[in-house]
């Protein structure tokens, strides 16, 4: 099953070809849906037309009309496949639909839906014209002409009073049809959104565990601890300032000076980081509260000065963002300090993503926190009850676009088109525009486009 990107993709690339005049590679390229939408099928009727073959094109409208029984277009140009097959019965029937789509209005203009034509209701009057002179219905043509002479702007005059000569001639007439080469086009949007977008942008490590690392510029991880007159023993690096966020790919390791860094090396890793307890960083190979160490402290307060916390008055905090973040945040936290906290590992993804929890009493789903009050109320039952709160960063958007607010998909959605966004039950979509009063368009699972309004509810209410 094709993906939506490649269905955008090949349809680009149909309308392409039709531009260059490959018949061939446009129909392939337009016929690898499996379930083609109406404008699709309308584009395979128009290159059939192109390439000479009416009867495959009349096959093609037959399913555009079928799947949109509003296409005015559509039944224009299967008027003139029927016309070229001399069915003349049938096209007539087929530009008297056309006229009735047009429902008393003088033009539809197709250019926002990606086909640069306007069908204008003189031209469906000279068409019903032309299939009735071929029918022998010359008065009936006369009078189809006249009132699409009434109907036309002064440009159109000419062609309709030397058309109407040709028919006191009784000389019978040619259809008109959508100018050779235009078909529907996907939306300039859809193909921006073709492009890959980097939220997480590049790695980087700042410390390596094996000492001859092929980076010149990397250094091995050292210990940071420091004894009890706050001077740096020998060998040891320096201490990372408390006010930035953690630089390294594994956020919970030692942090290094600037110099340090360096690109990360093809086939290395860095080694899983240990949880971080708020107030001190813990390299590899130092205990962790709540862990026995055989060996004796040299600062029985910690890094920094801190006193241990015991393990029952800690939550573990993970945020899932670019990396895994760890860290284990004393019961009595309010909110600020819980906030400064998240800042300071994060950094700016804290402040350009959308927060997220797991909540344990929803089955474990993805709740958003569109506000401080929901975090705060996440925060206050983590540490009430099971002692662990997990969080989520979202990016915010597509494309640089912000997002207006969150929904969750209450029902899942199948898309009927390649502008549509799939949805499935639970889903969490951040919002980008409010198309009209029934459709939205947003951004969900790397992926942007309109579905319906009533298929969700506001985030933070049950689905």
């Amino acid at each position: 099953m094709p993906s939506r990107g490649d269905l955008v993709r090949d349809w680009h690339r149909g309308v392409q070809a039709v531009a260059r005049g490959d018949w061939g590679c446009a129909l392939r390229l337009f016929s690898g849906d499996p379930e083609p939408p109406a404008r699709m099928c309308f584009n395979v009727g128009c290159v059939h037309l192109l390439a000479g073959d009416p009867e495959a094109a009349l096959r093609a409208l037959d399913q555009a009309v079928t799947k949109d029984a509003y296409m005015a277009v559509g039944f224009f140009q299967r008027g003139v496949a029927n016309f070229q097959l001399e069915r003349f019965q049938e096209a007539l029937t087929d530009f008297r639909l056309a006229l009735a789509q047009l429902r008393g209005n003088t033009a539809i203009d197709y250019t926002q839906l990606g086909l640069r034509f306007k069908l204008k209701a003189w031209e469906v009057l000279f068409n019903v014209g032309a299939a009735q002179c071929r029918l022998g219905l010359w008065a009936e043509a006369t009078r189809s002409l006249e009132e699409a002479l009434s109907k036309g702007p002064e440009g159109a005059g000419d062609d309709l009073h030397t058309a109407l000569g040709q028919l006191q001639k009784q000389v019978p007439l040619q259809p008109r049809q959508v100018p050779r080469g235009e078909v529907f086009r996907p939306h300039r949007r859809h193909l921006e959104h073709l492009e890959p977008v980097d939220f997480l942008g590049k790695a980087k490590v700042v410390s390596s565990a094996i000492p001859d690392d092929e980076h010149e510029d990397s250094q091995p991880q050292q210990p940071q601890v420091r004894g009890a007159d706050a001077e740096g023993r020998p060998g040891a690096a320096p201490r990372a300032r408390d006010s930035g966020p953690c630089r390294t790919a594994s956020p919970c390791g030692p942090r290094m000076p600037p110099e340090a860094e360096t690109e990360v090396g093809s086939g290395r890793g860095v080694p899983r980081p240990r949880v971080e307890q708020v107030g001190r960083q813990v390299p590899p190979g130092l205990p962790v509260a709540g862990e026995p160490d055989s060996r004796p402290s040299e600062d029985p307060l910690g890094a920094g000065g801190a006193a241990m916390e015991e393990p029952a008055s800690l939550v573990t905090v993970t945020a899932q963002c670019a990396f895994t973040l760890a860290l284990r945040v004393p019961r009595g936290v309010d909110l600020a300090g819980l906030r400064g906290l998240l800042s300071q590992a994060l950094g700016r993804q804290a402040q350009r993503a959308q927060l997220s929890y797991q909540d344990p009493s929803n089955k474990g789903r993805w709740v958003p926190l569109p506000g401080e009050e929901a975090l705060q109320r996440a925060w206050r039952d983590a540490a009430a009850g099971t002692g662990v709160l997990q969080l989520q960063c979202r990016p915010q958007g597509a494309g640089g676009r912000a997002a207006l607010y969150q929904v969750v998909a209450q029902h899942s959605y199948c898309a009927r088109g390649p502008e549509d966004l799939a949805l499935q039950r639970g889903d969490v979509v951040d919002v980008l525009c409010e198309v009209d009063q029934a459709w939205l368009e947003g951004h969900c699972g790397g992926h942007v486009g309109i579905f319906p309004k009533c298929f969700v509810v506001p985030a933070g209410q049950d689905v």
